[in-house]
């Protein structure tokens, strides 16, 4: 059901502008934007992103008929994960070289918009996730660029093909150093976020969700990073493989226990293993060293077979 109340519905049941303001004014009612709003009840129990998808919503039905929702509005439409990035205005673009705007709840973009660059989502009309990706590769940060391009590709809203079709129109070099790092096996913000770390302290570009074996052939477990040539795996330790992601029929001490065994077997087929957590990211240079010490204890281990996964 549609949470959203539009001022023309409102008035055709028989209820004035008055009625409207004061409803506002009281808190039983959320505005969305002018003519818009929500119930109060309502809104505080939506998360960030579908407050934001709210907004989207009534502030497309306000808008000209050639806009389109883009950058982070349509991320949230497309359902591609974001960290760290604004969601208080809501953008749309134009396909027009000038008339862009800007206030706190809107920002209009005005560029060239080709036909294929758009698509319907469940009736909202946002750009591609191809398109949609290479505009946030421009304007956000790099990390934040990243982490999107990266579920994008893993949720295969889109291909690296794709990508490689788009024309930036601006910030060339900007969006080409995003696109060059991005990686659909990534299966988490926290790894996404991971990778780029280590891209900015100079690290070795790691394999993702590569299949270790053993000598005799025995499937060791798929890791999150393989250092192949240093002989290191690394694994990010997200909350939710310990919470949400624990199988049914098991607690969170289940799978702590399954771990340290992986990791016994990893170890004794002649492989580092270095974990980090989310708080760590915020640390580079803790888990930088974690990461150089072990390359020093695994120089010169003998080591079992690799598979690497395909990239999506």
């Amino acid at each position: 059901m549609d949470p959203i109340i539009r001022r023309a519905d409102a008035l055709q049941r028989g209820v004035a502008d008055w009625q409207l303001q004061q409803l506002c004014r009281s808190g039983s009612w959320h505005r969305l934007r002018r003519g818009a709003y929500i119930s109060a009840d309502r809104f505080a129990d939506l998360g960030i992103r579908a407050r934001h998808r709210a907004r989207a919503v009534a502030t497309l039905e306000a808008a000209s008929p050639e806009a389109v929702l883009s950058h982070q509005s349509a991320a949230i439409v497309h359902g591609i994960d974001l960290w760290n990035t604004p969601l208080t205005a809501v953008h749309l673009t134009r396909d027009r070289q000038n008339g862009g705007s800007r206030t706190t709840l809107r920002h209009l973009h005005c560029t060239s918009l080709h036909p294929d660059e758009s698509t319907a989502v469940r009736g909202l009309r946002v750009t591609t996730p191809a398109r949609t990706i290479v505009d946030l590769a421009r304007t956000l940060p790099f990390e934040q660029a990243v982490v999107a391009g990266d579920h994008a590709l893993h949720a295969r809203l889109c291909t690296a093909v794709d990508l490689a079709a788009v024309d930036p129109r601006t910030s060339r070099r900007r969006v080409g150093g995003v696109l060059s790092i991005l990686d659909g096996r990534s299966e988490s913000v926290g790894e996404s976020r991971s990778r780029v770390l280590m891209v900015r302290e100079q690290l070795p570009i790691p394999e993702c969700q590569a299949d270790l074996y053993s000598a005799g052939g025995k499937h060791l477990g798929r890791v999150d990073f393989l250092f192949a040539d240093q002989g290191v795996v690394g694994e990010f330790d997200g909350r939710s493989k310990y919470g949400r992601l624990v199988p049914e029929g098991q607690v969170p001490a289940d799978v702590v226990w399954a771990e340290k065994l992986r990791e016994d077997a990893i170890r004794s087929a002649g492989w580092e293993v270095v974990r980090w957590v989310w708080d760590e990211l915020a640390t580079p240079r803790v888990v930088v060293e974690r990461i150089l010490d072990a390359f020093d204890r695994a120089r010169g281990q003998p080591r079992g077979r690799v598979e690497l996964t395909p990239h999506p």
